[in-house]
């Protein structure tokens, strides 16, 4: 064997073991292939939070408990995440931890992983009709109500409230079950009223995949279809919010209040800027601690920890564990970087550090 094919077989052996270290996280990894969790996230474009909140949370959690998981990111392709599952049942995992791509494609996953014994949690999005053993997220219709309430006051504060304004609505993906839960949450604020004609019901349109650049030319159409003639916009998350006021400033239109969720830096900066009126921050950290601590009993064979309530999926209720939301504004912004949930530096920089308290 000549040294150049003994090289080049190093090399291989060497981006190999690179990949399978990417694969398993955590403290205790028994093998760059093995692990006792798989997580199936969905992608990292239709928010930051996957990336750069979940996983680390995640992570640190189940190194803490000495036990290993397999982080991936579908990066929004329903048969990779479905190749993931299979992946980290073969590797070893008695339990996953689902953010579905859509029902249909996270009822397959979790069908397949039960006739191999190997429980499912469905975390943050409810899978319809599916056979998760259980759900862990937020109260997602509370998160709705807290972005309606949020536009409200913010069209009282900017004196429309009395002038009949139009409220368009930016949704999330019609293939999220959050997005539903989400829009009866705001629904139930703006609908009556829309129906004692306080307010005007203006553009409505789902974001397909919450994409941002197409709901850039959704709400651009809204302006355009509308006449400008827009005073609020409640829109489903910080991504969707972002680019309703992108599309404000390209055409140099005053500033309206537009909700969002998710407490990303972008969406607090906007916020501090006095372009977004709110935000919802939901402690991923929390969300991703009480997954992981029903995670670890599962596959220690415990009772199951945290559950505090039902959720229904279509056919039957799922034992739940349901974490409170809180509204987000100028006012108590700071508390997120108290929690750790931001760092300042973060959202204090450039011409928004002028802002900050």
């Amino acid at each position: 064997m000549t040294k150049k094919i003994v090289l080049a077989l190093g090399l291989a052996g060497i981006a190999a073991i690179g990949v399978g270290a990417s694969f398993a996280t955590g403290a205790q990894r028994q093998s760059a292939s093995t692990c006792d969790v798989g997580v199936l996230l969905p992608d990292s474009k239709s928010s930051v939070r996957w990336e750069t909140q979940d996983r680390r949370f995640l992570d640190q959690a189940f190194s803490k408990a000495g036990l290993t998981a397999c982080i991936t990111n579908a990066e929004n392709s329903a048969q990779r995440q479905r190749t993931q599952a299979d992946q980290a049942i073969t590797n070893g995992a008695k339990v996953l931890l689902l953010v579905n791509l859509d029902s249909g494609s996270g009822a397959a996953i979790q069908a397949s992983a039960k006739a191999k014994g190997v429980k499912v949690i469905d975390y943050d999005r409810l899978t319809l009709k599916g056979s998760a053993a259980y759900y862990v997220s937020f109260n997602n219709t509370s998160v709705g109500k807290l972005q309606g309430q949020g536009l409200v006051k913010c069209l009282k504060a900017n004196g429309q409230y009395s002038k009949d304004p139009t409220v368009a609505e930016l949704n999330g993906a019609p293939t999220d079950n959050n997005a539903t839960l989400f829009a009866n949450g705001y629904n139930s604020v703006l609908n009556p009223l829309y129906k004692n004609g306080t307010f005007k019901k203006g553009p409505n349109q789902s974001v397909p995949q919450w994409d941002n650049q197409k709901a850039l030319t959704i709400f651009e159409q809204m302006l355009q279809q509308t006449g400008n003639k827009i005073q609020g916009v409640l829109a489903a998350n910080d991504g969707l919010g972002n680019a309703a006021i992108s599309a404000l400033k390209a055409r140099k239109l005053s500033k309206i209040p537009v909700t969002g969720q998710d407490a990303t830096a972008q969406g607090v900066q906007n916020i501090l800027a006095g372009d977004q009126c709110m935000t919802v921050y939901k402690a991923i950290n929390k969300e991703a601690n009480a997954a992981a601590a029903l995670a670890v009993s599962l596959v220690k064979g415990n009772n199951a920890v945290g559950v505090n309530g039902t959720t229904n999926d279509g056919k039957r209720n799922v034992p739940s564990v349901l974490l409170t939301p809180v509204a987000i504004t100028k006012s108590n912004y700071t508390i997120l970087f108290k929690d750790g949930f931001l760092k300042r530096s973060e959202v204090c920089k450039g011409s928004f550090a002028k802002f900050c308290n």
